[in-house]
């Protein structure tokens, strides 16, 4: 069963990618917003749950449903913007995330604000489809460079999300989290709509149902057997049958991807060195990155009376974190012309290596706020450095109609590794409990040690990168003046682009 999605077969106008900073400005506030959603409600459940009168597992499920949600939607949303249209995707996602942001508002009852947390997460798209934008519009000496900064900005507004929840709940109610948000999507939205230029090309063909039925259902499966299994049971009836599940439904998404005339995730593509080595870091990173997000403030929050912690409000465990975003922030700004001097499989390298002590810092030595902020800090450089480059290793490495699928994938890939890492943090924080029930600071500390190690194996796995990535060849279409300039840099990549309307179709 597919869908078709074919593009206009008239001539397309020669053209040449000058993005203009509109553009830019654009798609970095559209996944910055959709970053920010990531972590917004992380330090405000127990407010959300005491707000909606309920228990801390449904609570739990506002920030659950759109970790599942978002891992649906963010490949297949990829894959039909390559079909039909990036643009033109990009403004229904944001339409989509404007309207889960609205729900979520008005939500009077747990139930209503799960439902839009599910529609939110429709916004996963927003990364894929920025990532090929850039592609299409931007010259070849500039778009990795610019993918970097938009890569590293998931993870900032990931920290922005944190630092922020804690002044809006204190000076407005948590509705606030989504009615801000809502009108900074709105904006863009419409920014979209009218500075975006017109995607150049698209794949057109078929989109396969039934491997994007597989996706979702082996995805879902795998994400919420590991995001309950601390709640439920590692061993629990429930679990089980869900990581069974997803084993069973994963080999028959590849089983269906391998048959489907137009799949939609080209296997072949996925094993190409530098995508599967890329993916396997971002797996590797998300551990450690998503399990902080989640855990680094319960333990800045914890009062001082278990005999670690500091007691910190939501505020003040945002604000220790600070420097996390800050840091990410200004690496990610600089991470093209580091990348052109020394490559981007340097920057992996290097980033996954300076992330490893920030974890020993955390396990080993968080008598003091100083010494947390340096950690995260020191973090921010290091998983800047790692999530920039690592982003545009997988666009460069990859044909143009297949950049939102592999980018979507990757940003998928992150978000299983940070469902094993939250689950790997919880089962090893709550083994013990200390006074008044409170997990004991050995929990925390042999928890952050673990995130250390898989740390490790992210640098071990950025070692297995090619140092030098070339993408598939383009079909050869004659009708847009290929970008002019050099590709600067071992890890930039010469581009001869030409596009056109016609459908090409994957193999």
């Amino acid at each position: 069963m597919s869908i078709s999605a074919t593009a206009s077969a008239s001539p397309a106008p020669a053209r040449v990618r000058r993005a203009s900073p509109a553009t830019l400005l654009v798609l970095a506030a559209a996944v910055s917003a959709y970053a920010l959603l990531q972590s917004l409600v992380v330090p405000v459940l127990a407010t959300v749950q005491q707000a909606m009168h309920t228990d801390q597992t449904a609570a739990t499920w506002v920030l659950t449903a759109y970790l599942l949600s978002a891992s649906i939607f963010t490949p297949i949303i990829g894959r039909i913007g390559d079909a039909v249209g990036k643009k033109k995707m990009l403004v229904v996602t944001l339409g989509a995330l404007a309207a889960g942001l609205l729900l979520a508002a008005l939500a009077s009852s747990i139930t209503v604000l799960i439902a839009a947390r599910v529609l939110q997460g429709v916004g996963g798209g927003v990364l894929p489809l920025a990532f090929g934008i850039t592609r299409d519009e931007f010259p070849p000496h500039r778009a990795p460079a610019t993918v970097g900064l938009l890569a590293a900005l998931t993870a900032v507004g990931g920290g922005l999300g944190i630092v922020l929840a804690g002044p809006i709940i204190n000076v407005l109610d948590f509705h606030w989290l989504f009615w801000l948000p809502l009108v900074a999507v709105v904006l863009t939205g419409i920014a979209a709509q009218v500075v975006l230029p017109r995607s150049p090309a698209h794949a057109g063909g078929r989109i396969s149902v039934t491997p994007a039925v597989l996706l979702s259902a082996w995805l879902v499966a795998l994400l919420l057997a590991l995001s309950q299994g601390s709640v439920w049971g590692w061993t629990s009836g429930r679990v089980l049958a869900l990581l069974g599940a997803a084993v069973v439904l994963a080999a028959g998404w590849i089983l269906s991807e391998q048959r489907a005339s137009t799949p939609l995730v080209d296997l072949r593509m996925m094993r190409r060195p530098a995508v599967w080595t890329s993916n396997l870091v971002a797996l590797l990173v998300g551990v450690g990155m998503y399990a902080t997000f989640g855990f680094l403030p319960q333990f800045l929050q914890t009062p001082s009376q278990a005999g670690y912690g500091f007691g910190a409000s939501v505020t003040m465990s945002g604000l220790i974190m600070l420097p996390w975003p800050v840091t990410m922030f200004a690496v990610g700004t600089a991470s093209g012309r580091l990348a052109a001097r020394f490559g981007a499989k340097a920057l992996v390298v290097a980033g996954s290596l300076i992330a490893v002590p920030p974890f020993l810092l955390m396990a080993f030595a968080h008598d003091h706020v100083w010494e947390l902020c340096v950690a995260t800090g020191v973090l921010g450089v290091g998983f800047g450095l790692a999530f920039a480059a690592m982003s545009s290793l997988v666009v460069q490495a990859v044909p143009a109609h297949q950049t939102g699928v592999a980018s979507g994938m990757n940003a998928n890939i992150r978000t299983i590794g940070g469902a094993v890492g939250a689950a790997l943090m919880a089962g090893i924080v709550t083994a013990r409990t200390g006074p008044g029930g409170l997990p004991a600071e050995s929990g925390y500390a042999w928890g952050f040690a673990a995130l250390a190690g898989a740390t490790v194996l992210a640098f071990l796995a950025a070692l297995l990168i090619p140092s030098r990535t070339e993408a598939l060849p383009e079909p050869v279409r004659g009708d847009e003046t290929p970008a002019a300039g050099p590709a600067e840099g071992p890890a930039a990549v010469q581009e001869s682009v030409v596009v056109t309307s016609a459908t090409p179709r994957e193999s």
